[in-house]
């Protein structure tokens, strides 16, 4: 025990001590100068605002920044931005980011998705106004016809022409509906129409 006491107190224990410490000193020295150059420390890029440009002009826009990116796919449609152009990006414009980080990209697909008409035949219009809303479809107008249910939904028209239930439309589409206005139809003006 006296023996180790007195070799921690030896010239030898000491250098070599004092070298391991030295060592240390300049490893952490070197390793954080490697990591400034390699990670840039403190060498950003103001992440550009790419917002309404077409999927072209992002991509040159991104390599001149210095940038990566990812196209995700696209979102609901948005009529306030061009077709195929970016809706959405992640980082947001004006962040600071490293060079070479990816960007996430939305892109504005080139119109609405397509919506199935539900069945509103024989529907009250109150009941068919809300059925068309949930799917994403509006009423634009409704017209009378002689018929007996009053309010009640007779045919379907879309820009003019018929449509059936089970047919597509563009979401956000406007429908006009046929209603019955109560009054039994003429019997002259049904013969004369099946004739």
């Amino acid at each position: 025990m006296m023996g180790f006491f007195k070799f921690l107190r030896s010239k030898t224990f000491l250098i070599q001590l004092g070298l391991a410490f030295i060592a240390s000193i300049l490893l952490v020295f070197l390793v954080l100068r490697w990591l400034n150059s390699s990670t840039n420390h403190g060498d950003f890029v103001e992440v550009p605002n790419f917002a309404k440009m077409s999927v072209m002009d992002m991509r040159k826009a991104v390599e001149n920044a210095g940038l990566r990116y990812e196209v995700l796919d696209s979102a609901n449609y948005n009529p306030d931005y061009p077709k195929f152009s970016i809706i959405e990006q992640d980082p947001k414009a004006g962040n600071k980011v490293k060079e070479n980080r990816k960007i996430y990209f939305t892109v504005n697909p080139s119109g609405y998705k397509k919506v199935t008409v539900p069945d509103i035949i024989q529907v009250t219009q109150r009941n068919a106004a809300s059925m068309l809303k949930a799917v994403g479809l509006d009423v634009q107008r409704v017209t009378y016809v002689d018929e007996l249910g009053k309010d009640m939904v007779y045919s379907i028209k879309y820009k003019g022409k018929y449509v059936k239930p089970g047919d597509k439309l563009p979401k956000t589409s406007k429908v006009e509906l046929v209603c019955g206005n109560g009054t039994i139809p003429d019997q002259a003006q049904i013969k004369a129409d099946s004739e």
